[in-house]
């Protein structure tokens, strides 16, 4: 053994210092089913917070980062708004249903139907005929007939009725202290509790 050998073996070797690792990110999901966009935009309104946020929260499949429904990921979280008005939106809400672990239903369409489900008062035919060959507007009156166009679903109906909902966050829509509350208190580990103060709207 030479001398730089002996000086090398001689010497305690260093302790490695170990690193504290990130906690893994949240991973979300957020869709937008028959609704206005409106509960998108107050999640949006959350504004600076969005910074905070992202520190702790991934989102992986979303309108507002335009991904497409072949990509959806397996994520921890889903918000969904809007109601369940066609079999595609049918299809996709029970394809994140199997893909979380929980389901937000995100306003007033999500948790009871809203405004979309008011066409459940007439039978569909007369929906499709009232839309498509006696409005106003109408200068061909054509029901469409495509396989593109996926056909409504008898009903409306809020997601509940169709897939299992772990937390409804009503108001139309929610305001975004609201939805700050909601997130902030899973991202905590805790079941969000609403109440009469962050559930007025005046």
């Amino acid at each position: 053994m030479n001398k730089t050998a002996k000086e090398t073996a001689k010497k305690p070797a260093a302790q490695s210092e170990a690193k504290p690792t990130a906690p893994a990110k949240i991973k979300v999901a957020t869709m937008w089913l028959s609704g206005c966009s409106g509960c998108h935009m107050s999640f949006l309104d959350i504004d600076e917070r969005i910074v905070e946020l992202v520190k702790h929260v991934d989102i992986l499949f979303s309108p507002i980062v335009d991904t497409k429904v072949a990509d959806m990921p397996q994520v921890d979280v889903g918000i969904v708004e809007g109601c369940v008005n066609n079999s595609d939106q049918e299809h996709e809400l029970k394809m994140l249903r199997e893909r979380c672990k929980v389901l937000i239903a995100l306003g007033d369409c999500a948790v009871t139907g809203n405004i979309p489900t008011l066409r459940n008062q007439f039978p569909l035919e007369d929906v499709l005929s009232r839309g498509f060959e006696q409005t106003e507007s109408t200068k061909i009156p054509i029901i469409p007939n495509d396989p593109v166009v996926p056909p409504l679903r008898p009903k409306a109906q809020p997601l509940q009725e169709v897939v299992k909902v772990d937390l409804h966050i009503p108001g139309c829509p929610p305001d975004a202290d609201t939805i700050w509350f909601a997130l902030t208190e899973l991202l905590a580990g805790r079941v969000p509790q609403l109440n009469e103060k962050n559930m007025r709207y005046d």
